[in-house]
Formats: C-alpha cells, structure tokens, sequence
C-alpha cells in the first residue's frame, strides 16, 4: 500500500533555526526567577545539568529520525516498536494536543506580551489573528515556515546576544560576588535540600529543551535527512544549552537570587540595570518574537503529527490531504481552529498543564522505543547510531521518570485524565466502527441503483454488461433498465389495451435479452417502463424518484442514428441530471484486462478513479492512472507532480491499490498525448472525467474527453459527477483564486 508523502523543502540551516529559535521560548523569560526562588544560584548548574541531560533524548531522536525520516516524531517510532495499537494511537495524540496547546498558550503569551506596549489590546482576537497567519503561512508551504523561523530566530538570537554580552561587559552587569554571595553556590548546608532542589529546578526547566522535536515530527520535509537531521537537532540544542545557561548567569550575576525569586519579568528586571537605555524595549521584543516562533514552530509539530496520525488511520482520514504545495492543509486548518477554541473558551491556564506533562509521556515512550528498535531490528540501516548503547536510552527513560517525580500533581493528574478520555475514545472507535462493518456486511442488496436506459435490445449489450461489473462491486446496487414512451401515447384511450399489451411484450424481451448479465454477476435486474415528455425528462423524473440513483449509464451520441441518444438529450442530462452520468463509447468490450484513467485534479475525475477501482477489483484488471505535463522535464516539477497524482489517487480510493500505477505523459497537447499512449498499448477501457461546465466552450464534456472519446482504439466511458449548483460555482471561486 502507498501513502501520501511530504515534499523534502527544508535545509540545514532552516532546521536549525526550527529548532533553535522553536526551543527557545517564553519560558525561559518565565522560569529564570522560579528556578531562582528554588535553589538559587544553584540554578545555574541546574539548567547545564538539564541541558546535558537532553543530550541523551537528542542522540535518541538522532537515530531514530534518520532510520525512519518521516512526519511524525515519537509516534513513528512507537508505531515501529509496538504496532498500530492503542499505545501508538496514546503517544500520537497526546504529542499533537501537546502541540496545539502550546501554540494556543504561545499566541496568548504573545497578545499579553504587546499588550505592555499598548495596554488597551484586546487580547483572544488578537492571538487568534495570530494563529490565523500562521496557519495561512503553514498551508502556503513548509518552505515558507522555514524561512519565517529563520527571520524571526535570527532577530531572536542577536537579542540574546546583546544582553549575554552587554550583561557580561557592563559594569552594573554580571558579578560573580552578585552570583555567589559569600562564596556560595547552594543555599542550604544539607546536602540533600540542595540535591532535591536541583532536581525541582530541572524539573520545572526540562521541557524548555525539548524543541528540537519538531526536527523529528518534521523529519519528512527535510533534505538528505540522514546528515542534516542529527546535525540539526545537535546544533540547536548546543546553541539552546548555550543561550539559557549563559542568560541565566547574566540575570543572578546582576541581580540576587532573593530579588529574582518568583519573578516572572527577571530578564527585563537584569537588563534594566545593565543597559537602561533601550535594554527593557529590547528584551520585551524579544519575548513577542519567542513566542512567534514557538507559535511557528508548535503548529508545525501538532499539523505533521495530526497528519501522521490520520495517514496511519488513528484519526479521520481527512486530515491527511495535501494540497498542490504538498502540504497537509486540512489537518493545519484543523490545528488553526482548534488553536482558535482554546484562545476562546479561556481554558488555557488550565489546559498549559498538558504541555510539559504531555511532552514527557512522549518522551518517555520514545526512549522506550529505542531499545526495543535495536532489539527488534539489529540489522537494519542506521545513518546514525548513537553513542554508548543501552546506556544512552536508559539514562533518558530514567530523566523522564526524574522529571516526572519532582513535577507539580496538577499536570500529571490532568495529563492522566486526558490519556483516559482518548483511551475511552479509542475503544469506543473501534467498538463503533466494528459495529458499522457489521452492519454494512448484513445490508440487504438493492437500496441503491444504477439506471440504464433502452432505446432498443439490439446494441445495448456492452452497455449493460459494464453496468453489472459496477453493480457487483458493492452489495446494495441494483440495476433498472428503464424505457420509455412519450406522453402522446400513454394517453391515447382507444390504444389502452395495445399499449398496455405492447409494453408487457417490450419489458418481457428487454428482461429475457440481458437477464443473463444479472446471473452471472449475480445482481439484482429489474425492467421499468416510463412515460413522460421526452426521453430525458423520464430519466430525470425517475432520477427525483428515487435519490439513491447512483449513476446514469447511456451510449455516446452517433449522428443519424435513431436508436441512440442525440447530442441535444445528452447535454440535456449532462447540465441538468442530479445524480452521477456515464456516456460510454462501445467499440466491441469483451473483458475487461487494461484501464487508463487520465487523472487531472477536478471532481469528475475522482468519479473516474472510483470507477476504473471498482471494475478493476471484479475483472482483475490493471489500471495507468495517467498525467499529462509539458514536455519539458523540470526535476522538482516531475517529482511535484508524481506526488501530486499519487494524493489525488489515495484522496479517492484510501490507498494505490496493488494492481495500479501512477504514469506520467510527456506533450504539450494532452489530447495528443493520450491517443499516442492508447495507440502504443492495448487498453479494454478508457475512464475520463468531464470539465467543469465553465470551460466546456461547446463541446459535449471538454475539449480532451470529446476528442479521446471519438478518436480512441478502444472503449470509452466519460463520467460526470454531480454536483449541486452552489458547489460548482464555489469550486469554480476557489479554482480561479489558486491561479
């Protein structure tokens, strides 16, 4: 089975900046007078001892990352370790929410942080506008992440870099006297006081390492990942360790432990003293640019991990479609709108707990998938191996239960609720789609139809005998094979008994004709006879009839043909029919060996798609899903456009089916390009999909599918989906707004 796959867009120094300028967030604003208040200068070490700890995680992520360089983080890894089961479906979950808090906190930490520049701001609608441009910016393309963290990491760095070296130089800045009073580095003489609030202060600053996971969740978008993936997560949790450890010590270098205590504005406290010129303005930008990138960076995590998860079927299916920028746009829309809620509905001081907590219950797992890797795979392809095997996992699995231990209750009592809900989730999930299979499998034949309308019992054999083939690929279709007779005649009292007689006779001979298709397909086959206006008219009136009409299956218009449908009733049904048309050219379908559907990006072609499937899964039949692109060959366009007719083919059918290949035709006329194809190989059948009513120009489905359907060797059916008016007009709206 194939899978829907990321463009690889991001280079080194974008990840790097991802990572970097991701980790380095509001907390370390907030935290820096907390861990004072706790252990005091002893915080210093605390915070150098927490970033080496994180090495272990780092070299994990390393390995792992570049074994399997897809979207997805630690839930890739889990699913690898331990299956598709609820503990993958856990970790996934509680990775994305994770994420998505966090960016609906970081957008908040950013309206409260300019609202110090204009107090009067409303503070929800504008994180919420926040939210919105990144979600905008996320669906345009990761490209374009990438280079927004690397404008707003770089402005982020060469702030921290101003106070570090500032603090450092100036004379009201950094003393080691201010750092160590009386020579001390700890603030109690028992040995074990000291111990426990070190490791309350790693605690309290662990998760503001972990970042440089959205290297990991990312890992399908990045270029030559078995390089720049260790590289990238190495580098930026060098230059994090760097930045925190070196601010830290500029802060209680300036300023004492006990005026730093609690404070929640230590950096703009330091930098006031050191450098009051500007220093407070500086440091209060540098906070609206941390949380930007933290907004940035956590929606890129939470949309690759929603996408991960619905591509592994753990969630909906839906937030796994991509758009022509091969992003996932629908899970970043979903992201965005639940972002969105969180601002509104003021849950998020309570709902922040899930961050730290959710991203140590990850972590966690993560490691744990780690050992089990190397025991289950040892011969597999390890771009990177990390260093010292088991002890490196071992030392990280233990952190976590460290952090986890000397953590507050409240996160971890609201983190063990949310696993609850999605662990009641889960199960109810399957219970219910288990539930649904059993009913779908038990649903008696016949609910809904194909119609296919007899002009005579002379030429309709291959018609009828494709619409059984349809008809067998799904248990609740019959077929109806309808006629009609004009009103005139109907009504005629003196004919009554003749006609009554003549149209027993005809539905007798049109059922005795092609009642053989039904047996041996085994579908139900029925004979109707209508009056109305027109021939049209009756089939749209049995169409009203009955709205489980699946498709209209007719023959393509022949000039000076009386027993066919003309061009006039054909365009008729194609402007006016409410439910799905197939027109079918026969040139003599035997069985049904080779299909080629010519794949574009617009509703009747999915309709195509369906199809070829459908008669593909009865005939054992193979099918080129095919593109057509200029003739010349741009590499990145090739590979764009490869990825592209694969999301269109999995968009309709859940997966590429294993007796299916995706094709691409080199021409500057498509038209020609296709016959030349059908020509050089020997299909059974053509599926094409109509244009949109807006660019037909006169013709009866397009200028492509008219030509293909008159010139081809071989079996045509052009399929038309319906659509309500308003849809095609919005369709139309978003199609001249992607131009």
């Amino acid at each position: 089975m194939s899978k829907r796959t990321l463009k690889r867009q991001l280079n080194l120094f974008q990840v790097i900046m991802l990572g970097t300028a991701g980790t380095i967030a509001s907390e370390i604003f907030v935290l820096t007078g907390h861990a004072a208040g706790i252990s005091g200068s002893g915080s210093i070490i605390a915070i150098i001892i927490g970033g080496f700890l994180s090495y272990s995680i780092a070299l994990n992520y390393s390995e792992l990352a570049t074994i399997y360089p897809e979207t997805g983080g630690a839930l890739t890894y889990v699913r690898e370790a331990w299956g598709k089961g609820l503990l993958s479906f856990l970790v996934g979950s509680m990775d994305c929410i994770s994420s998505t808090f966090y960016c609906a906190l970081s957008a908040i930490g950013f309206a409260y942080s300019l609202s110090v520049f204009i107090p009067s701001l409303p503070i929800v609608p504008v994180a919420i506008l926040v939210i919105v441009v990144f979600t905008l910016l996320n669906i345009r393309g990761v490209s374009l992440v990438g280079n927004a963290q690397i404008l707003l990491g770089g402005s982020l760095l060469l702030m921290f870099g101003i106070y570090i070296v500032y603090g450092f130089h100036s004379p009201t800045g950094f003393n080691v006297n201010t750092l160590f009073p009386q020579g001390r580095i700890f603030q109690s003489d028992n040995l074990w006081q000291n111990i426990a609030a070190m490791l309350k202060t790693i605690a309290l600053i662990y998760a503001a390492y972990v970042g440089f996971e959205v290297i990991a969740d990312d890992a399908e978008e990045i270029r030559r990942p078995d390089k720049n993936i260790p590289i990238a997560i190495l580098v930026s949790l060098t230059l994090v360790t760097l930045i925190y450890s070196l601010t830290m010590t500029v802060t209680m270098g300036t300023l004492s432990a006990e005026s730093l205590a609690g404070s929640e504005t230590a950096l703009t406290d330091a930098v006031a003293k050191f450098m009051p010129k500007g220093g407070i303005i500086m440091m209060a930008v540098a906070g609206l640019v941390a949380t930007l990138t933290s907004v940035n960076s956590s929606m890129l995590s939470a949309t690759r991990e929603g996408f991960t998860l619905s591509r592994d079927g753990l969630w909906p299916r839906g937030l796994a479609r991509l758009n022509r920028y091969r992003v996932p746009f629908v899970s970043v829309l979903f992201i965005g709108l639940v972002s969105s809620l969180i601002t509104i509905i003021g849950l998020v001081d309570f709902l922040s707990f899930i961050t730290s907590a959710g991203y140590l219950f990850v972590l966690f797992w993560s490691n744990l998938a780690m050992i089990r890797l190397r025991k289950k795979y040892p011969a597999i392809h390890r771009p990177f191996k990390v260093p010292l095997f088991p002890l490196t996992p071992v030392i990280a699995s233990l952190t976590c239960l460290i952090v986890i231990l000397f953590s507050d209750i409240k996160p971890l009592l609201f983190t063990m609720g949310v696993i609850l809900i999605f662990t009641v989730y889960y199960y109810v999930e399957q219970g219910v789609s288990s539930w649904v299979q059993s009913q779908k499998s038990e649903t008696l034949p016949g609910r809904s139809r194909i119609i296919v309308p007899v002009l005579d019992t002379s030429g309709e054999d291959s018609l009828i005998g494709l619409s059984a083939i349809l008809a067998q690929s799904e248990m609740d279709i019959n077929i109806c094979l309808m006629s009609a007779v004009t009103d005139a005649l109907a009504n005629q009292p003196e004919l009554h008994d003749q006609f009554v007689q003549t149209i027993n006779s005809q539905r007798k001979a049109v059922l005795d004709k092609f009642i053989h298709y039904a047996v041996e397909r085994n579908v139900p086959m029925y004979t109707k006879m209508v009056s109305g206006e027109s021939l049209v008219h009756s089939i749209q009136e049995e169409v009203a009839i009955d709205s489980n009409t699946k498709l209209v299956l007719v023959r393509w218009p022949q000039k000076h043909v009386s027993n066919n449908f003309s061009e006039e009733a054909v365009q008729r049904l194609s402007r006016e029919l409410k439910t799905n048309l197939g027109v079918f050219v026969d040139r003599g379908i035997k069985r049904v060996n080779t299909i080629m559907v010519p794949v574009g990006s617009g509703l009747h072609c999915q309709l195509a798609i369906h199809l070829a499937n459908d008669i593909a899964r009865q005939e054992n039949a193979h099918v080129d899903y095919v593109r057509v692109l200029p003739a010349s060959k741009d590499v990145e366009v090739l590979e764009d456009q490869m990825a592209n007719l694969q999301e269109v083919v999995i968009t309709e059918l859940g997966e590429l089916p294993s007796n299916a290949v995706l094709r691409l035709l080199f021409s500057d006329n498509v038209e020609e390009a296709l016959l030349a194809e059908m020509n050089e190989n020997s299909y059974s059948l053509i599926i094409i999909g109509s244009t949109d009513e807006y660019e037909l120009n006169g013709y009866l489905f397009g200028r492509v599918a008219d030509l293909v359907a008159e010139s081809a060797p071989c079996n045509v059916l052009v399929v038309k989906r319906y659509q309500s008016a308003t849809a095609s007009w919005l369709r139309h709206q978003v199609k001249r707004l992607d131009r």
